[in-house]
């Protein structure tokens, strides 16, 4: 009797579970047997596995041979587990040293010839050995990248088995070769889910196009919406445009990500987790640097919003959409059940999805950009446009926003047309994307500097309980904002909100806290009233 063990990691959602690979032979009829809860990709894995031995030159065992996955009362699921079934048969068969694959992480596909094709979700599983205590990892070349960016763990990255085989056993490593005829890899197929990518929206449009970078000095005038784009930025705050067909709401939206400043080490593997996981992280780029941004269609799903699909959940825009920008385009079109579902993740900066397969908590901190139109033909603010929406259809339109996932919006903003002199540059271009990603970096920076020892890093997640007890305002500051309270113009959370925002505001100044024209501007992007704040441009 012959027994072998090696480790591979099960995901679920974005986080892993290490997994022991055991393979037992024993006399009798040559059989395959695969226990442990596997999905049908990984009973599948009984055939590849098998060929793909035979294919590198050694010898499949002609014995009753069981593998089990324990613990077996995890779901496993994916083609990640074909490396560490097949080293830990070849152990129980005596062809590799049981010893020297005991305590080594295995991840990757096996082809019939015996190349290891990449996996999707090679960082959060590598992330989880690192976390269990395991110190050795081997992976597919091409995700060799990812997994070194997991400090404290060895990185070995194979092309087949038969490399694996000859490193283990500590003979001459054959070589693999390339396939230099032009061709896309097909190995890299394995990275990316076909539907994601620039057709599922992730991307903005207007950078699709080669030879331009969407900036934001190619928006016309919109002095008011452009400040509320830097607040939203510097702060982390939600954000509403409303206003008629081709006034820039669009425009403005897929500019904010460029304005968000660089992610940093920690945010930058949470989001190269997720998109791992979710198949969208391009190859050769292991490491995502910048602020994601993620524009659903308005035909999109609540499952696709916020996670789901067969069996365990998959991570949904909002998670894709995590530490960077999600962009809701026609709001009112989409479904009232798919918009209140963002309530969750709005507050708490995660989502739960439960299915039937299990329940997996996704990382889902976002910042949301939401668009709409006055009413359905869109004319309803304009001045003799001739809008014929009786006064049902545009309260019924405008209700779609519900009044709890408006409150939860801290911005909104009116963008009103672009005029002559704006639109022909009459009256200068505005300030460029760099200019203002400045301007957000340094209120960013005094916002963390302020809140260092704290949970918290943008003023957008203080509680406001903070806010009233401990980052206090200056006195007197708050008389307008207590007034809309009491007239019920704000409500309690809309009140947090306002001096969340004051704060961000505060900050652009570079004022130690803030004042009541801060209270005031915050007030007047928040409830549209005129307040003879300043907004022009560098006015803050």
């Amino acid at each position: 009797m012959g027994y072998a063990r090696a480790c591979s990691v099960a995901l679920v959602g974005v986080e892993g579970v290490v997994v022991e690979v055991q393979a037992d032979l024993e006399p009798g009829v040559a059989a395959f047997t695969l226990v442990g809860l596997p999905d049908k990709s990984l009973i599948e894995s009984r055939d590849r596995v098998r060929a793909a031995v035979v294919n590198s030159g050694a010898e499949w065992p002609q014995k009753k041979l069981t593998v089990g996955l324990s613990p077996a009362s995890v779901p496993k699921s994916g083609s990640g587990f074909d490396l560490a079934v097949a080293c830990a048969v070849l152990g129980a068969a005596e062809r590799l040293d049981p010893a020297a694959i005991a305590d080594v992480v295995m991840i990757g596909e096996l082809g019939l010839d015996g190349r290891v094709r990449p996996v999707r979700g090679v960082l959060p599983a590598v992330l989880a050995a690192a976390e269990a205590g395991y110190q050795q990892v081997v992976v597919p070349e091409q995700t060799a990248g990812e997994a070194a960016l997991v400090p404290g763990v060895s990185v070995l990255g194979v092309r087949s088995l038969r490399q694996l085989i000859a490193i283990l056993l500590d003979e001459p490593v054959p070589d693999e070769p390339v396939d230099g005829r032009g061709r896309p890899d097909a190995m890299l197929a394995g990275l990316m889910v076909p539907g994601t990518g620039l057709g599922a929206g992730l991307a903005p449009a207007s950078s699709r196009g080669e030879g331009h970078t969407p900036d934001l000095a190619d928006v016309a005038g919109q002095p008011r919406p452009r400040k509320a784009l830097e607040v939203a930025a510097a702060g982390g705050h939600h954000l509403l445009f409303s206003g008629p067909p081709g006034a820039g709401k669009t425009m403005l939206a897929e500019r904010l990500s460029a304005v968000l400043p660089p992610l940093t080490r920690q945010e930058s593997l949470e989001v190269t987790a997720v998109h791992s996981v979710a198949g969208i992280l391009p190859p050769g780029e292991p490491l995502v640097s910048r602020a994601p941004y993620c524009a659903p269609h308005h035909s999109a799903t609540m499952q696709s919003l916020v996670g789901g699909g067969n069996g365990m959940p998959r991570p949904g825009a909002v998670s894709l959409a995590h530490r960077g920008v999600l962009f809701l385009d026609e709001a009112p079109e989409f479904s009232g059940k798919a918009l209140d579902a963002l309530r969750q993740p709005l507050e708490s900066g995660h989502v739960v999805v439960a299915r039937a397969a299990g329940v997996v908590r996704l990382p889902a901190r976002f910042l949301m950009v939401l668009a709409a139109n006055p009413c359905p033909c869109g004319r309803h603010s304009l001045t003799g446009a001739g809008c014929e929406c009786p006064p049902s259809v545009v309260r019924r339109y405008q209700a779609r926003l519900s009044g709890p996932l408006l409150d939860r919006v801290d911005l909104r903003v009116e963008v009103e047309p672009v005029d002559r002199a704006d639109l022909l540059e009459q009256g200068g271009r505005g300030e460029s994307t760099a200019v203002v990603a400045a301007r957000v970096r340094e209120a960013r920076t005094r916002a963390a500097e302020r809140l260092a020892g704290t949970p918290w890093t943008t003023n957008s997640e203080v509680p406001g309980h903070e806010l009233r007890t401990r980052l206090l305002a200056a006195p007197g500051a708050l008389a307008a904002a207590e007034r809309d309270l009491e007239r019920g113009i704000l409500t309690a959370r809309g009140l947090d909100r306002v001096l969340r925002v004051a704060w961000t505001v505060a900050d652009l100044r570079g004022a130690p806290r803030p004042e009541d024209r801060d209270i005031a501007v915050a007030l007047e992007l928040r409830t549209g009233i005129q307040r003879g704040a300043p907004m022009e441009m560098g006015a803050l």
